[in-house]
């Protein structure tokens, strides 16, 4: 009997030596794509704000300014004009996560937002 517990104890440490590195990889896929959310979210957050201030009658450089403080690095943030529209779109890569997991890609982070402009009372 002594010989069979032997063995399996031996079975799960073999397991467990397969399956760590799994959980690992899958551990840091899961942290990747928390990233990439967050990224994304800042990219949302930045276009609204440039395009609050723009509304607002805020300089455009000074409300291009408010969205690349928000924004995560790499985006860009483009601004167009449609009557009393303002148009704001950030986009652009966010990098992968390199070193042992660099054949994750990067993503693409993209928003537009729109608001009408204020009327000067």
């Amino acid at each position: 009997m002594r010989r069979a517990e032997r063995g399996e104890r031996g079975a799960a440490t073999a397991e467990l030596a397969v399956a760590l590195p799994v959980l690992l990889a899958v551990t840091a896929g899961l942290a990747w794509l928390l990233a990439v959310a967050i990224g994304q979210v800042r990219t949302v957050d930045a276009a609204r704000e440039t395009a609050r201030a723009l509304a607002r009658g805020d300089d455009q450089a000074a409300a291009v300014a408010v969205g690349e403080r928000v924004a995560p690095d790499g985006i860009a943030i483009t601004v167009r004009r449609e009557g009393d529209l303002v148009v704001v779109r950030a986009s652009g890569r966010m990098a992968g996560p390199g070193g042992l997991f660099s054949a994750i890609p990067g993503a693409r982070l993209d928003a537009e937002a729109v608001a009408l402009t204020e009327e000067d009372q």
